[in-house]
């Protein structure tokens, strides 16, 4: 990445950074030299620039979703994991090649490169790929070696960095075979394509890239290739959670493996225990904005700015939990289009004085919005009390969003909650909206009342001593409204 601008803010240049397409974190672009002759691949920490351990557990590491995507030569692997990673561009994915890995040769070995077999497993240094991966889950970034097809060598001064990911993709024809590397694996694709297919793109790839004559291809497909593909490669065949015919070709197959990812990915722990719990599809505009408003130094104007950018998405969404009636109209064309309408009777409810930072977002999505008040004086965590409430009159016929964009211990919020409730709203018909939530505040409102919904952009770590957020933002009220000097 290009160094920024004198004359670009930080700010400007955080955005615009998290608005480019992500495909892959592997850094084709820059091949670094390495200061050690090993060609082990050595792993070095890096920060992580977004949370990555699980709120349940701050000690606990969240693990990354890895794919294995296995078949035989030229079966099309490459263009799959390829597609997945476009697919999935709003994530961070890596793409680890098994071929990576390969054995340089020795020169014993290189006098008779005819007679070496590459689609041995013995061809491949698996314990260096599984000390890779496992470096991967654990959140280290790694160095790659560079295989020279030509040379039959690794590149002894340079490799590629790998860095620490959503989601790690390792592709190759024996990523199956061994037993302890398939156990690292979230989903395990196997790629099927024709025989004849393979052979032709097989050829084209050898002769184009790797500098082969045809007859040296068509000797080592018949004397290893094939072998190889039916004693090792097929049988593994049997520990494919998916398999995809045709390849690449297959979009059907590869957008239903999408899916199935951005499903996972996008559920925290939190919501498999709390089914009301829901957390907006991150994207890397929403945490380069999280990275903006947690960030000590930004000023108050784009602290605001950005605050209201975030809150509107959450309102959206939260807006996207109430109930419609199909509607029919018709169109200045003439046509019929069948549409929904929305829900009439709806309020929100801010808790003062953070809440109040909320309305504006819910007045411009929602046009001349009923907005009641609850204030809640907080002498420490339990010390709480009820101070002024002022409520539309029949809150009890509404649905009811409930603003505060911190959820923290949850003591304010429930008691927030009893009083709608006391005022005759269905727990069911109350949606709690905020910006970050920690887990003890989660389990606090969501034990007590199960059938109200939660929405929020992020789940934070967890709290601490002083039941402050973790990693949190401070003090939301006085940051937006500029009290906190």
């Amino acid at each position: 990445m290009s160094p920024v601008p004198e004359e670009t803010t930080a700010i400007d240049y955080v955005m615009e950074a998290a608005s480019g397409a992500h495909f892959s974190g592997l850094r084709f672009d820059g091949l670094l030299t390495s200061t050690s002759s090993s060609p082990r691949a050595s792993p070095t920490p890096t920060p992580t620039h977004f949370s990555t351990t699980n709120p349940l557990d701050s000690t606990i590491p969240k693990q990354p979703f890895v794919i294995g995507v296995s078949g035989g030569t030229a079966s099309g692997k490459t263009t799959v994991c390829d597609m997945i990673i476009q697919q999935l561009h709003d994530h961070r994915v890596v793409l680890v090649n098994q071929d990576s890995f390969y054995r340089g040769l020795t020169l014993e070995e290189m006098k008779r490169v005819h007679e070496y077999n590459f689609d041995h497993p013995d061809a491949f240094d698996t314990e260096q790929l599984l000390e890779c991966v496992e470096k991967l889950k654990s959140g280290m970034s790694v160095q790659v070696p560079i295989y020279d097809f030509k040379t039959h060598q690794r590149c002894s001064d340079s490799f590629r960095q790998v860095n620490a990911s959503d989601v790690i993709i390792l592709e190759g024809i024996l990523v199956f075979h061994d037993a302890r590397v398939r156990n690292l694996m979230s989903m395990k694709i196997f790629v099927d394509t024709d025989a004849d297919v393979r052979l032709a793109r097989r050829i084209r790839r050898d002769t184009v890239e790797r500098g082969r004559d045809i007859n040296s291809v068509l000797e080592q497909y018949a004397k290893f290739v094939k072998p190889a593909f039916d004693d090792f490669v097929l049988p593994s065949k049997k520990f494919a959670d998916v398999i995809i015919p045709r390849g690449g070709d297959n979009h059907v197959a590869i957008d239903l493996i999408v899916q199935h990812i951005r499903t996972k990915l996008g559920q925290h722990d939190l919501c498999k225990i709390y089914p009301n719990v829901y957390v907006i599809q991150s994207t890397f505009q929403i945490r380069g904005m999280h990275t903006l408003i947690r960030d000590k130094d930004i000023s108050k104007h784009d602290f605001v700015f950005y605050s209201d950018r975030l809150i509107r998405l959450v309102v959206e969404h939260g807006l996207g939990h109430l109930p419609f009636t199909e509607k029919q109209i018709v169109t200045p064309t003439g046509s019929v289009y069948t549409g929904v309408d929305f829900c009439k009777k709806l309020c929100g409810v801010s808790i003062i004085r953070s809440g109040e930072s909320m309305e504006n977002a819910l007045r411009a999505c929602c046009k001349g919005i009923k907005i009641g008040k609850i204030l809640i004086h907080r002498d420490g965590d339990n010390g709480k009390q009820l101070i002024y409430e002022k409520l539309p009159k029949d809150i009890s016929e509404r649905h009811v969003l409930l603003l505060d964009p911190v959820l923290a211990t949850g003591n304010s919020a429930n008691q927030a909650i009893e009083l709608l409730i006391q005022k005759g709203v269905p727990e069911s018909h109350i949606i709690f909206l905020n910006l970050i939530s920690a887990p003890e505040g989660i389990h606090c409102v969501c034990k007590r009342f199960p059938s109200l919904k939660i929405v929020t952009s992020e789940i934070d770590q967890s709290l601490n001593e002083e039941y402050r957020v973790i990693p949190g933002l401070g003090e939301f009220g006085d940051r937006y409204f500029g009290t906190d000097d």
